[in-house]
């Protein structure tokens, strides 16, 4: 079995699964490339092989991580930066780019490719964040051990479309978007905005006084309202009606409860409040939706 730290580079054909999976492995990479060694090192597809020189534009994403080293990247965006360890950049399909190691130091270089609806919904300008494509990364953000668990996986994947590479992309994804909202600068509020999940779950029929909250937690109300709505998606009275709703569904799934007593339980006004908020959240009353799950079919 390989060294999980040996060079190896896979390149997997598009297939039709990734439609119906959403996202799926093309290619996959760990290279380390030594001082004065030639780069890139190759063989690689012809639609995947550039020199400086030229440079080259993809029609699939790419996120790539420098571990070791250092170098220097370019794209029609960005223009030329320096890269050092602990950076990391993605390339859009479209995007004209080129990159490389110092002659005098080299690389590590850790990296994947990836296709799929997910991808192109993810990579929208309204998705995951693609500004700056070329950033620092936190240690121990999570980025690097996910790229190793698609090595781990690619380096033994059979030819042809596997459902593990593509969960395991979509966990490099993943990775990526936490990292861009893990900034250090930005430390505080985003405790702030973690004190308040926990706070509005743990007090979750309680009324919702925001600006108190803020208050407490030290953080100017206006700030925290627009952070908290742009880490969650969610104003925080809609995250809780989120929650509350969520909630919901659970009781009325695995109790007997009347929806007078999910109601007082969830902080609702009344049976009626929950029945308008939930037939709005999930398109159905709460009625019927508790009689159409025990239609559901058993699974033996």
């Amino acid at each position: 079995m390989p060294k999980a730290d040996q060079n190896y580079f896979r390149y997997f054909a598009p297939s039709s699964e990734m439609a119906r999976w959403g996202i799926g492995l093309t290619a996959s990479g760990f290279s380390r490339i030594r001082p004065g060694e030639a780069y890139p090192a190759g063989p690689h597809p012809v639609d995947h092989l550039f020199d400086w020189e030229h440079g080259r534009v993809l029609d699939a994403m790419q996120i790539v991580l420098i571990t070791e080293g250092s170098g220097v990247f370019e794209s029609g965006t960005t223009g030329t930066r320096p890269v050092e360890a602990g950076m990391g950049f993605i390339l859009l399909p479209g995007l004209w780019h080129r990159y490389r190691p110092e002659p005098a130091t080299g690389w590590t270089e850790s990296w994947i490719e990836a296709r799929g609806p997910v991808v192109e919904s993810l990579t929208h300008r309204d998705g995951i964040a693609t500004s700056p494509c070329l950033r620092r990364l936190e240690p121990g953000g999570g980025l690097e051990s996910a790229l190793e668990a698609v090595h781990a996986r690619a380096r033994q994947a059979e030819p042809g479309f596997d459902p593990e590479l593509a969960a395991a992309a979509f966990g490099v994804l993943a990775a990526w978007e936490t990292a861009r909202r893990a900034q250090p600068a930005r430390s505080r509020i985003l405790r702030a905005i973690r004190a308040a999940e926990t706070h509005f779950s743990e007090h979750l029929a309680e009324p919702v006084n925001v600006e108190a909250l803020a208050r407490r937690l030290g953080v100017a109300y206006s700030h925290f309202r627009r952070a908290f709505t742009t880490h969650t998606g969610y104003s925080p009275w809609k995250y809780v009606l989120h929650l509350r709703i969520a909630r919901a569904r659970r009781l009325l799934a695995a109790s007997d409860a009347t929806l007078e007593e999910v109601a007082e339980r969830l902080g609702f006004s009344s049976a009626f409040h929950l029945s308008t908020a939930f037939k709005r959240a999930c398109g159905v009353a709460p009625a019927h939706w508790r009689r159409d799950l025990g239609r559901a079919p058993r699974v033996q």
